[in-house]
């Protein structure tokens, strides 16, 4: 009996510790499984370009065997922060930030810095901290020289045609780099009379000047803050109304920062029966404004190919993550350091090629025709 009693006992030991031993490798396997590689933290849901970049990162990163996870600030630096430390709790090596304040961006990246993270800038520079690695941008400065340009030509011959700016928002260093580009080309043009500034009175004083990006920083911050959109199609139309009260109208030219802003300057513009007839900028080449352009509502827009720019940033990742060597092309001053980067190329598009576009497959008929 005693050995029946010992050997039961032995054999209830065995087992116990075999569970044990079962629930720490599943605790470990669930501990595991929560940790990701790669955070990127996006600045809102509510434009469709940074759902495709979602998309695009996603897709990527498993292809190339990586753990990975997109969170969303909605706008917040506050929700911004909780992301990233979230991210940082479960382990991430790499963080892409995508900040919707890049002037409130620093308590993120200090967070992330301090546990050893690498971050990298994602289409937009964060300004005024050394904790960033690199940026990864398709230089909104150059596209803001393409917009001002694809204006200048529009009415090359032209005398004082109105002339209506917007920008971005005011918190976002895109916007700065954005107008800057645009105001490079402008500047001379409104100097010598083919344009007439009507709703920015602040930039007056800097026709025949560049607006430099460190040198002029509190100068175009207050022009920023006189036609700031927020890159909300609401307040972009509320601010095109006002601009529109007792202006020169007749046949005008529009600097629009984006399409999702465009579309709503331009329904304003259109509203109004004293305008005769305008040229608007944009920039992502959203289905929504390709419609907008073969209806005569948007006339450019700027193809920013997202899915090439989250490839070279998954690119650097890989880098990053196997201890290779991350090649840059150029380098951004956020105004303590001058930050490495690498660049994607754009295109402008509008009514003369967006039906060649449609022809080799880059866009599709179908997808525009249902846009909304």
């Amino acid at each position: 009996m005693k050995k029946y009693l010992a050997l039961l006992l032995s054999m209830v030991l065995a087992l116990s510790l075999l569970t044990a031993c079962g629930g720490g490798d599943s605790a470990e396997s669930e501990e595991s499984a929560d940790k990701v590689e790669v955070g990127i933290v996006l600045p809102t849901k509510d434009e469709s370009r940074w759902i495709q970049d979602e998309a695009s990162f996603t897709t990527a990163l498993e292809n190339a065997g990586f753990t990975s996870e997109v969170k969303y600030s909605m706008g917040s630096t506050a929700t911004e922060l909780s992301n990233v430390e979230d991210l940082v709790e479960r382990g991430i090596k790499v963080l892409v930030l995508c900040s919707p304040d890049a002037n409130a961006a620093g308590a993120a990246v200090q967070k992330a810095k301090e546990a050893g993270v690498t971050v990298i800038c994602y289409d937009r520079l964060i300004s005024g901290t050394d904790d960033v690695d690199y940026f990864v941008t398709f230089d909104s400065y150059e596209i803001g020289k393409a917009q001002g340009q694809y204006l200048l030509e529009k009415y090359a011959g032209k005398k004082d045609v109105p002339l209506y700016l917007y920008a971005g928002n005011a918190e976002d260093e895109n916007s700065f780099l954005l107008f800057a580009g645009a105001w490079s080309v402008l500047s001379n043009a409104v100097k010598g009379g083919q344009f007439s500034i009507q709703n920015c009175p602040a930039v007056a004083s800097f026709a025949g000047k560049e607006l430099d990006i460190v040198k002029n920083r509190a100068d175009l911050e207050k022009i920023l803050r006189t036609i700031n959109t927020k890159w909300n199609s609401d307040e972009a139309a509320k601010l095109a109304a006002a601009n529109l009260k007792g202006k020169k109208k007749g046949d005008v030219a529009i600097l629009a920062p984006n399409d999702e802003t465009a579309r709503s300057i331009a329904a304003t513009f259109k509203a109004d029966k004293d305008v005769k007839s305008y040229v608007i900028t944009g920039q992502d080449a959203d289905l929504a404004s390709l419609k907008a352009i073969q209806e005569s509502r948007q006339t450019m827009t700027i193809r920013k190919d997202t899915g090439e720019l989250a490839d070279v940033t998954c690119n650097m990742v890989k880098k990053i993550l196997e201890g290779g060597k991350v090649e840059t092309t150029s380098e951004y001053d956020n105004g303590v350091k001058k930050v490495p980067a690498v660049g994607a190329g754009f295109a402008v598009v509008d009514a003369a090629n967006l039906p060649d576009l449609i022809s080799e497959g880059v866009f599709s008929q179908d997808e525009i025709d249902d846009a909304k």
